[in-house]
């Protein structure tokens, strides 16, 4: 099971897309790829932030959340955040909360996290994670 971060989801309606990217995501069945609301949320800020907010939010609502699994943010991934947060902050090489939120919703749901900013997420050793681009 996957768990796509936003640079994943944003690449996809880029006008140029990663062909490896495309590629990989029509080789992984549908009920195998998910999105979190945390992602979602970062998406319409995004979008609401650019010069076509209709546009971006059009693309999010008809292309990309057909596509996927919607998963939210539950009191299990809530304690793998906290977790992270603290200890990371103890390492002193912090991440930004919604990064963290994301990152525990992959380990509270055994996910494998497909991000590009591998070097980002690399700190959480309890993190499957790949790039596709």
């Amino acid at each position: 099971m996957y768990l796509f971060d936003t640079d994943i989801l944003t690449n996809i309606v880029k006008p140029r897309p990663s062909p490896s990217l495309l590629t990989r995501l029509a080789s992984i069945p549908q009920e195998q790829q998910f999105v979190s609301t945390i992602t979602i949320s970062e998406i319409v800020y995004g979008a609401m932030k650019s010069q076509r907010p209709d546009y971006h939010l059009k693309m999010l609502e008809e292309v990309l959340l057909p596509a996927v699994n919607i998963i939210g943010f539950n009191a299990k991934a809530a304690y793998a955040c906290g977790r992270l947060r603290a200890e990371l902050e103890k390492q002193g090489t912090p991440l930004a909360l919604a990064d963290l939120e994301i990152a525990g919703i992959a380990i509270a749901n055994d996910f494998i996290l497909v991000t590009n900013n591998l070097r980002h997420f690399g700190r959480i050793e309890r993190l499957k994670s790949e790039s596709w681009i």
